[in-house]
């Protein structure tokens, strides 16, 4: 616990700068050194999302009533004791479950529902989305970036597995209080091989987890109205300390885009002609040709898949003590 305080100190310390906070639209307290450090380094700031009314209990049943089934997860999570994948998601039938029911499942029991652009698909949702990142665009001077912007509704006991993001990612948090465990980008906590593997499947962003890992993360306990990001790909893992919901954006850069690329050029390049490669040690004009090459493979239908069935694994019961009764397992249809 003493080194939790101590990191989770010296990450507030390094990154928030109090001299100068500016306001703009959905942030609070943006200051120069935000600009300054915006995707370099692991920043928080402040929001504005729960003045909008949209994430009450109230606000957050209708949500999930009219939202497409298609667009939403309601997971739970898998053997903590995994040797290499703690907490692995599950994923469950919530069909014919009341919205109500979702909801206190998700405050009662071991639920993590994910509106999967839940920020996008809905009219008022979206207009607060584009003030999020209306905010940024004025602040850091870039284009206003193309966000989706998923909204996440878990229980006190919810874990999010050790995993990385494809793409650069701002966590919005709007209620109850969430630990976030952040990792160095070597080849120890985020092998090549282990992010090749993820971009060869849409079902998959887990990366292998030891206890180890934890004396070198950074641990950032996340209140109300803050936000945090982080650079590009940093392995990460989250544990609930409450019911929480949370705003997550992801959005394409030129840079998740080249690296992207790049990476799967690697990954054909591995499983079908044996060629052992690295993108940390390619130099900058290897990691354009392959980034021109990774994108001539996707195009083309090369790239090495692996195909990954979703299975239902259980069903969301309000007979039950945490929500979750196991049945047979089925592919996802709905």
């Amino acid at each position: 616990m003493d080194n939790i305080i101590s990191e989770t100190t010296r990450s507030q310390d390094v990154n928030s700068d109090d001299s100068a906070p500016e306001e703009s639209g959905m942030l609070k307290g943006w200051t120069p050194e935000h600009t300054q450090k915006f995707q370099k380094d692991i920043i928080s700031f402040g929001h504005r999302l729960n003045e909008t009314g949209l994430f009450t209990d109230e606000a957050l049943i209708e949500l999930l009533r009219k939202h497409p089934s298609e667009s939403l997860d309601v997971c739970t999570m898998g053997p903590a004791e995994h040797p290499l994948y703690p907490n692995k998601f599950r994923t469950g039938d919530f069909r014919n479950v009341d919205p109500a029911v979702l909801l206190e499942a998700a405050k009662a029991g071991k639920v993590w529902i994910n509106v999967r652009r839940g920020m996008n698909l809905h009219p008022e949702y979206k207009a607060v989305l584009d003030q999020m990142y209306g905010g940024i665009a004025e602040k850091t001077g870039n284009k206003a970036f193309t966000a989706n912007g998923g909204i996440l509704i878990s229980s006190p006991m919810a874990k999010v597995p050790y995993h990385f993001d494809k793409t650069e990612v701002i966590l919005w948090h709007v209620r109850g209080k969430k630990r976030v465990y952040l990792y160095p980008q070597t080849e120890k906590y985020i092998p090549d091989h282990a992010f090749e593997a993820t971009l060869m499947t849409e079902l998959e962003d887990d990366l292998p987890y030891s206890a180890d890992f934890d004396q070198d993360a950074i641990i950032f306990d996340l209140q109300p109205d803050q936000a945090i990001t982080w650079p590009l790909n940093s392995p990460h893992r989250v544990d609930n300390q409450a019911f929480c919901v949370s705003v997550t954006t992801e959005y394409s850069t030129r840079e998740s885009g080249m690296k992207n690329a790049a990476m799967i050029a690697n990954a054909t390049l591995r499983h079908r002609f044996g060629v052992k490669t690295s993108y940390r040690n390619a130099g900058g004009v290897e990691r354009q040709v392959k980034s021109i090459l990774g994108r001539v493979i996707k195009k083309t239908g090369m790239a090495v898949k692996e195909d990954r069935t979703d299975m239902v694994t259980f069903t969301v019961d309000p007979n039950t003590p945490d929500f979750i009764r196991d049945i047979e397992p089925f592919e996802r249809n709905f």
